[in-house]
């Protein structure tokens, strides 16, 4: 078939499995994850050897050692992949909750209650294990999914698809819910982007700045994602210097290469004297590369000089830039400038310090002596997430089970008619 032709069956098998899969309970939903975890385990050798594929053909390739860290599988990762599906399960259920009810004067009572958005199309790249995550995801909130994993580990991501499929089939469930597209061509996602608004409710692009742009340029559907993850650090004049220098290692360097990644950091004028020397030596100890302003250049040795440009850079590495800015209301003015809405975060011993960072930053999530790789889904006690959203429609923050939900009405009366 023509790559319409395919997309198009997967399209009208997804809507079919997405209405069939909504009238499903629970227990049905909690029992397809919990076989599908016992598939990863019981075909680990088989998703080994097919990630063995994929980090030869990538190694031949000459993707970079973080590109190579992002796909490889190894037996705890699979592992974890099986104990991700295993929290999901244990996750209150997101659908038919009662958000909100109230009755009218005449009598009408009415409930908002959380349904499936439907059908859900998922665009990644590089690792395997978001294809365990968002179909997890997706199963315990009652929508179908259609799976597009990137070229590089394509046959990883098939052989974790592949036990999904036989958890669904295990389960008794529809086993359309969840659908990979069988082919590397890149005319495949833009034909999922511009031509699938009929079965198609919403995208979910996971990945780097150009998939994302590219999702959000074509896109014929509503999309939840992130363009960058410009995330920043704001050492307040009441931050501990010990405190400010180990989330300042953390937030940039435990692992570069996510989007929670910390890439600037902002220092208070009147803490910059005690501070900035400290942190500068931590990160350069650590392999990190400090790009600062004079001021930050002026108290540290080895510091490279910053442009305009490293201030709305996402560098992903081994690289952060730094600024010393007058006062609390000059750092949140430099975030709101170069920002992306991602993450933020403040460390000062002052709760009014944080609490007005709080309130001033308008960035989907912000943190109070805490490192920026919190920001993810799992770490807010959400099983998995699917991404981060920075848009202010629907979702925001990390989007996991709850978030892949609507709602509707439901309005129950006793015979009211309206008034002419």
């Amino acid at each position: 078939m023509t790559i319409s032709e395919t997309m198009n069956e997967m399209g009208r098998a997804a809507r079919r499995a997405a209405a069939s899969l909504a009238m499903t309970t629970r227990s049905q939903r909690d029992t397809a994850l919990a076989e599908g975890a016992a598939a990863i385990r019981a075909q680990a050798e088989d998703i080994a050897q097919a990630n063995a594929k994929d980090m030869e053909a990538a190694k031949q390739r000459g993707l970079s050692a973080a590109m190579l860290d992002r796909l490889m599988l190894d037996g705890g990762r699979i592992e974890s992949m099986a104990s991700g599906m295993e929290t999901i399960i244990e996750l209150d259920d997101p659908v038919g909750r009662v958000l909100a009810e109230w009755e009218r004067p005449n009598g009408l009572k009415i409930q908002r209650v959380s349904v499936p958005l439907g059908v859900i199309g998922i665009i990644y790249e590089s690792r395997p294990n978001v294809t365990a995550d968002a179909a997890a995801l997706c199963i315990k909130s009652g929508n179908a999914v259609i799976l597009r994993g990137g070229s590089e580990s394509f046959h990883s991501s098939r052989a974790i698809y592949e036990a999904l499929r036989s958890g669904l089939v295990a389960a008794g469930l529809d086993a359309e819910a969840v659908q990979m597209v069988p082919t590397t061509d890149r005319a495949a996602v833009g034909y999922l982007l511009s031509s699938m608004a009929e079965w198609v409710d919403v995208v979910v692009p996971r990945g780097g700045k150009n998939l994302i742009k590219r999702v959000q340029d074509e896109a014929r559907v509503p999309v939840i994602g992130h363009l960058e993850g410009i995330c920043h650090v704001y050492l307040h004049e009441d931050a501990d210097t010990s405190m400010a220098k180990s989330i300042v290692l953390n937030a940039k360097m435990r692992r570069t290469g996510i989007c929670g990644a910390a890439e600037t950091i902002l220092v208070d004028r009147s803490a910059a004297e005690r501070i900035v020397g400290e942190v500068v030596a931590v990160l350069q100890d650590a392999g990190c590369e400090v790009r600062g302003d004079e001021d930050v250049a002026r108290l540290a040795d080895g510091v490279s000089a910053a442009s305009e440009a490293d201030w709305s850079t996402e560098y992903l590495d081994a690289i952060v830039s730094m600024r010393v800015v007058d006062d609390i209301a000059a750092a949140v003015q430099h975030i709101a400038r170069y920002g992306s809405g991602h993450t933020e975060s403040i460390v000062t011993d002052s709760v009014s310090a944080a609490e007005r960072f709080f309130r001033e930053v308008d960035s989907a999530i912000v943190l109070h002596n805490a490192s920026t790789q919190f920001a993810d889904g799992g770490e807010f006690g959400m099983g998995a997430e699917i991404g981060i959203a920075t848009g202010r429609i629907h979702a925001r923050g990390p989007v996991g089970a709850e978030q892949l939900t609507s709602y509707k009405y439901v309005v129950r009366g006793s015979g009211q008619v309206r008034p002419a």
